[in-house]
């Protein structure tokens, strides 16, 4: 299996994201996310796509019914012993209200009917979810535009701290939770170009969210050996030179 195509890429890191990925496949894939830096880079934009579903979404209370039925597929003592007490009583209440005459009872249980109900619930809840992730996922695809190129910045120990991608007008970066950015310095990003002397600056790096940089008019001019970024005073170097290079990014073509 070709884990650097493109389409399985990014089906595996959707689905990985989405929790559909389970058992043994869901560990091979945590393993292959330390081995294969591509694979990295597709979980997170998942994640990103995802996760910001979150901020669209009413906060909702569940009903204690929902907690009660939790516990109880969970094994809880207590809380089967309160199901339980409730459906014995609703149970009870039921035969007592069936015409006496009756040899048999008719009447299904209503704790097994309220554990069927519940279980059929989840799984079309379950359902629901993931089909409205992906219907909203590809229609914020519509809407953002589309990365030519993309990088991410690592820090010392490859944690994730800056997203970067390159549209045909813009730079679109995001930094990470892994980011801790000094109060007092700013971030700058800076493009190295083969047979340029100096680093070319692309913009100050937002320190936390999300920032649109315009796109330097020689970005598609020259070739692109490396991104760089800069420690730098408030408001950016000086004089128009990397101060402290801290790291250093390669810029891949999608």
């Amino acid at each position: 299996m070709n884990y650097r195509d493109p389409e399985l890429r990014d089906a595996l890191a959707a689905e990985y994201v989405l929790g559909t990925l389970r058992g043994q496949a869901r560990r091979r894939f945590q393993t292959l996310m330390m081995q294969i830096p591509s694979l990295r880079e597709s979980t997170w934009l998942w994640e990103q796509h995802l996760h910001g579903m979150n901020e669209c979404l009413t906060p909702v209370e569940p009903e204690q019914a929902v907690w009660q039925h939790i516990s109880q597929r969970l094994g809880f003592t207590v809380a089967n012993a309160d199901i339980d007490t409730r459906a014995a009583t609703d149970t009870a209440d039921v035969q007592t209200s069936a015409p006496s005459t009756s040899p048999q009872s008719n009447v299904v249980s209503l704790s097994s009917f309220k554990t069927r109900l519940w279980q059929g619930a989840a799984s079309f809840a379950t359902a629901a979810a993931i089909i409205l992730a992906v219907v909203l996922v590809k229609q914020q695809s519509i809407d953002l535009p589309v990365a030519q190129q993309m990088a991410v910045v690592q820090g010392a120990e490859s944690q994730a701290l800056w997203l970067i991608e390159v549209t045909e007008r813009s730079i679109e970066v995001r930094s990470t939770s892994n980011f801790t950015p000094l109060a007092n310095k700013d971030y700058e990003l800076w493009m190295i170009a083969k047979g340029v002397e100096n680093p070319i600056s692309l913009g100050l790096l937002p320190k936390s969210g999300q920032l649109s940089l315009p796109k330097n008019s020689q970005f598609d001019e020259v070739d692109i050996v490396a991104l760089a970024v800069s420690l730098e005073p408030l408001n950016g170097s000086p004089n128009g030179l990397p101060t402290e290079v801290l790291y250093t990014a390669e810029l891949a073509i999608l």
